[in-house]
């Protein structure tokens, strides 16, 4: 049996966390650093600033290279109570999609790679990307991947384009998904290539106006264009990317859940409040049923959802692959999240879809986590899938 008892240790950081967003994250929600294609780097570096000197900085990442090295049922206290703000994962330097890809880097990458990339990316000096979803091509299907490389040489030549690619603008790397195409003895297939975005055969065709703006860089279309690519910069193997696709996105759906919970667990709180306080026919409007009730089923979706990515946690630090389990809790924690951002809107009526409150922003941004990293028709399709194939 799993047991769900926080630690002194893990309750002691969910309160240092939670007090740091509050005091020092949330006054930079209204900040002009903060645009539509997402908070600017020099806003970044400054939230960064704040949680190294609270020593708060990069709780995912091991040790050696410079963060707090925390497991994942402790990462769920911690990404939950920085979720409290959306620009507290940017501070704290754990959001999407670069904690993803340093989780991907420390288990895949050579040595060289994580000298050259890892070490600065880890210590907050660059940013990055990941260039899997495609136009028309690889998304929620990988399988359907446009974007060839062939060989020239030792070196691979890329073509083919990206788009929605998050903190394309800005980032000093990129991770490729790729279809290389065989060559003689030269094995191809699905892969994984580095390249830093400073190379000729790179080029940002144009930033992308979305529904979401919490991510640093915003998102892109990227063009790939006769892209030299040398052999060391393959990372892990040669047709080994649908293996490495699972790496990276197991846990990074999962950080996801845990990350928006707590935006969750802020807009209610708003909600709670507002119902307290606003009187309409004599009485709260949280004392009507209608409104009551919104906040009852808010409460309900919110314990299932910490109960969820508790659960999933607690199966990764187990060891166990946490494929499936993250695909369940990703999507019915995306949906709950989604559910509760949508109500507190309508608790809030006029108010829920202005800026003067953050649920406007929460329920733009739970709409957008809904679709990212697989969205939840896929996931169910897949859940379906397993279900019949096991009985």
């Amino acid at each position: 049996m799993i047991n769900f008892d926080l630690t002194e240790d893990q309750i002691e950081l969910q309160l240092r966390v939670k007090q740091f967003v509050v005091d020092k994250v949330i006054p930079f929600e209204k900040d002009p650093r903060l645009t539509s294609h997402g908070p600017t780097d020099e806003l970044r570096v400054e939230l960064n600033d704040l949680a190294r000197e609270a020593g708060l900085f990069a709780p995912h990442v091991p040790t050696e290279w410079g963060g707090m090295g925390l497991d994942h049922t402790t990462l769920a206290v911690v990404f939950d109570a920085a979720g409290y703000s959306p620009l507290g994962p940017i501070a704290l330097h754990c959001a999407a999609p670069d904690e993803a890809n340093m989780n991907l880097l420390h288990r895949v990458a050579t040595q060289a790679q994580k000298e050259r990339w890892l070490k600065p990316f880890a210590a907050g000096e660059i940013r990055s990307n990941f260039c899997m979803t495609e136009p028309g091509g690889a998304g929620a299907d990988p399988s359907g991947m446009l974007t060839k490389a062939h060989y020239d040489g030792d070196d691979f030549i890329v073509s083919g384009v990206k788009w929605l690619i998050t903190g394309a603008k800005g980032s000093s790397f990129t991770i490729i998904f790729c279809d290389v195409q065989a060559d003689g003895d030269k094995p191809g297939g699905p892969t994984m290539l580095i390249s830093d975005m400073d190379q000729p055969g790179i080029k940002i065709s144009r930033e992308l106006d979305t529904i979401d703006n919490s991510f640093t860089g915003g998102h892109a279309e990227v063009t790939f264009e006769n892209l030299r690519i040398p052999p060391e910069n393959v990372l892990g193997e040669v047709g080994e990317g649908f293996r490495y696709v699972q790496v990276r996105l197991a846990p990074a759906r999962l950080t996801h859940c845990m990350r928006w919970l707590g935006a969750a667990r802020r807009v209610h709180e708003i909600a709670c409040d507002y119902a307290r306080n606003r009187h309409a026919f004599g009485k709260p409007i949280g004392e009507h049923e209608g409104i009551g009730f919104m906040l009852a089923d808010n409460e309900i979706d919110i314990q299932q959802s910490q109960l969820m990515i508790w659960w999933t946690a607690a199966a990764l630090d187990k060891g166990e692959k946490g494929r499936h389990e993250s695909s369940v809790t990703k999507t019915a924690v995306s949906e709950a999240v989604f559910r509760v951002a949508d109500r507190c809107v309508q608790i809030l009526g006029g108010s829920g879809i202005t800026q003067d409150t953050v649920v406007e922003w929460v329920f733009r941004e739970a709409r957008a986590f809904r679709i990212y990293d697989g969205p939840s028709e896929v996931h169910r399709w897949a859940i379906a899938k397993r279900i019949l194939r096991n009985g």
